[in-house]
């Protein structure tokens, strides 16, 4: 049996591997592949060390990194999936789609998401052409040019906010007759003078030569077709969390995200019912010689995971955590790898 079972091999399985092996901790690293949703883009400028990475080259970083430690007490099965995640009497069970069982005392699920793609004639021909799913990663490459952005919600929004420091003209399209993203992130943005926002614009194609040239889209109260100049376009219209293996574990939120503990990463277990942790609580209380009534209330959404450990942690991208980087998937990565290790080292 492991110690731990880390699942991804993005920036945040990648730390967690480095930090389970300079810890000691008895671990099997389980990947589909290296690098996570930045493995297709050509240049990565926000990487902390480097100036600029391609994302091909990161993973490789990454990779390379882990198998540093690879027989001492890692080890690495890249190349499958996890299919289902299980609880034990001794811990978990997790089942690979090469049809293998492995065991441990404690899982960390760094799974990613992935976008949601453009399902638009010429979406799959022109992207890392023009068509973009990552304005931190893609944006600066299209300074002083006309773009557009795709999607009406807050990341439709952020996505043009950042654009606009550096690109010629932002066009933002939304398909509904009202933007999903806030009141006033919506005034603020539109507000700017290089900023249009068009309601009621179906995206049907992707046009171009050898690169974007624009794209084309229908007014769905007219049923106008109508077609706009762009040389850049940022798709923004959601993630996908990689969590299907985990929904019949796991708390997750309305759009399939593990919901954490922001100050230690550690998931919820359905089977963790209120009165379980009410009486868990109730248990440390008398235990400490401290009246309930004394004992300072937990901050941060999920309290649970302070009073019980369900043994389960995730970070990056597959968790409702608000803000996904892959500088912040290392960072949660390692700050639930500390909390990992405090809790075997201490049962």
């Amino acid at each position: 049996m492991y110690d731990l079972i880390i699942i991804g091999g993005g920036p945040a399985g990648a730390a967690a591997g480095v930090y389970a092996a300079r810890k000691q901790l008895k671990s099997l690293l389980i990947t589909k592949e290296w690098g996570g949703q930045s493995i297709d883009s050509p240049e990565i400028q926000n990487w902390i060390g480097t100036v600029a990475v391609s994302g091909g080259d990161l993973a490789k970083q990454l990779k390379e990194h882990v198998e540093a430690y690879k027989g001492e007490v890692v080890e690495v099965r890249d190349g499958i999936c996890a299919s289902m995640v299980e609880k034990s009497d001794n811990g978990f069970v997790v089942k690979t789609d090469d049809g293998k069982t492995e065991q441990a005392r404690a899982i960390l699920i760094c799974s990613g998401a992935h976008r949601r793609r453009l399902p638009v004639e010429g979406a799959d021909t022109f992207e890392h052409k023009g068509l973009t799913y990552c304005a931190s990663c893609d944006g600066p490459l299209f300074s002083g040019q006309d773009v557009a952005v795709i999607g009406g919600g807050n990341a439709g929004f952020e996505t043009a906010a950042q654009l606009l420091a550096y690109t010629k003209s932002v066009t933002l399209l939304h398909r509904g007759e009202q933007y999903k993203a806030d009141p006033i992130t919506v005034k603020k943005v539109l507000a700017h003078p290089n900023m249009t926002g068009i309601l009621n614009a179906n995206t049907t194609e992707i046009v171009g030569e050898k690169f974007v040239k624009g794209l084309k889209y229908t007014d769905s109260k007219s049923g106008e077709e109508k077609e706009l100049a762009v040389s850049g376009v940022f798709v923004e219209i959601g993630l996908v969390p990689n969590t299907d293996f985990v929904k019949d574990l796991l708390e997750l939120d309305a759009i399939g995200r593990i919901k954490v503990d922001g100050k230690n990463q550690q998931a919820i277990l359905k089977s963790h019912t209120t009165q379980e942790v009410g009486d868990a609580r109730r248990g440390e209380s008398a235990e400490e010689g401290v009246e309930e009534s004394t004992k300072p209330e937990a901050q941060g959404p999920h309290n649970e995971a302070d009073v019980v450990s369900c043994g389960v942690w995730a970070a990056g991208d597959c968790t409702d955590e608000l803000y996904h980087q892959n500088n912040i998937a290392a960072g949660d990565a390692v700050k639930a790898l500390e909390d990992i290790y405090t809790n075997l080292k201490t049962r």
